[in-house]
């Protein structure tokens, strides 16, 4: 597996496909992609999960996070996490933070993070916002 900067255009279809697949490719674009740093794992070229990270004064929103469901609970998650995470700590960010999906807390409690809200929703679908200290 390789992990690697990409473009905002190339997560597009992945988070389509993984996150909003009832909403058209576009509900898939959040303001401030052009501004944010986007991150690819492929495996054989092909991609299969992306992550996509916005830094605003010392603080850094991961958002757009999908794997394709036939990688996911395969540990592809993990690693460009880690990744990311690592990337981040060598730059000015000192928090990093995200709206959680609710099934997904365990995933970034492994990695620090806490939740720091009450339970809200995005299109009927529970989250928390999460953050860590880098």
């Amino acid at each position: 597996m390789e992990i690697k900067s990409i473009t905002w255009e190339q997560t597009i279809p992945l988070r389509h496909k993984v996150l909003w697949p009832n909403k058209s490719p576009e509900f898939c674009k959040v303001e401030g992609d052009e501004d944010g740093v986007h991150f690819g794992a492929f495996i054989n070229n092909e991609l299969i999960c992306v992550a996509s990270v916005y830094i605003k004064r010392g603080k850094a929103r991961l958002r757009k996070f999908a794997t394709d469901d036939y990688f996911q609970k395969q540990g592809i998650g993990s690693k460009i996490l880690e990744f990311i995470i690592n990337y981040l700590k060598g730059t000015e960010v000192k928090v990093f933070w995200c709206d959680a999906r609710e099934s997904a807390l365990g995933f970034y409690e492994r990695f620090g993070m806490r939740p720091y809200s009450e339970r809200f929703y995005k299109e009927d679908e529970p989250y928390f916002k999460m953050k860590v200290a880098l």
